[in-house]
């Protein structure tokens, strides 16, 4: 069966390989302005509408919309706006644990059939000079917390509690276990 990455993210175009399954990537075209203040509810809620938009468009293969938010104090933290917004969200990430949440939907594009589910991973970052966060501030600004664990000169992250592959945007185990034993791939 083909995975329809439903996804604008580099990231999860790279991670998506990790299934070893036929996949295209499809932009879907979804409204991420929801009010929903309980960070499962809404990284669900998102997945699961950028997997049905992809449903539109397909009518074989398995939809896969995926969310991810960043999330300290009870405070969801998205993407940053700008350079000055990707400031203010690492000086408030620097040196704290936090929490990512990202969100799955699977739908069976010829039969309806879906799984909606989440994982979450916990990280705490290293404390950082104001002249640091700077310099780094203008590159991840399509990235939930304004950080990036993957890229190699980023020194944000100390420690991983969790699944790593979370962190990056796509919950690979989690979502590998709901493929093989819901839809029998």
């Amino acid at each position: 069966m083909r995975i329809i990455l439903c996804s604008s993210s580099q990231r999860r175009k790279e991670l998506v390989k990790k299934f070893r399954l036929p996949y295209i990537v499809y932009q879907p075209d979804v409204d991420e302005n929801i009010k929903i203040n309980d960070p499962i509810k809404l990284v669900k809620k998102l997945a699961l509408l950028k997997a049905l938009d992809g449903t539109k468009c397909f009518s074989k293969g398995l939809a896969l919309g995926v969310d991810t938010i960043v999330v300290l104090n009870r405070e969801i933290i998205g993407k940053p706006k700008n350079s000055s917004d990707a400031i203010r969200i690492l000086n408030k990430l620097n040196g704290s644990t936090h929490s990512v949440y990202s969100g799955f939907a699977l739908i069976d594009c010829a039969t309806g059939k879906a799984v909606i589910d989440y994982d979450v991973t916990k990280v705490k970052m290293h404390r950082l000079s104001r002249e640091r966060i700077k310099s780094l501030s203008s590159k991840h600004q399509d990235k939930a917390g304004a950080y990036a664990v993957q890229e190699k000169d980023d020194c944000f992250v100390e420690k991983i509690y969790g699944d790593y592959d979370n962190v990056v945007g796509l919950p690979v185990k989690k979502i590998k276990r709901a493929i093989y034993l819901k839809f029998s791939v």
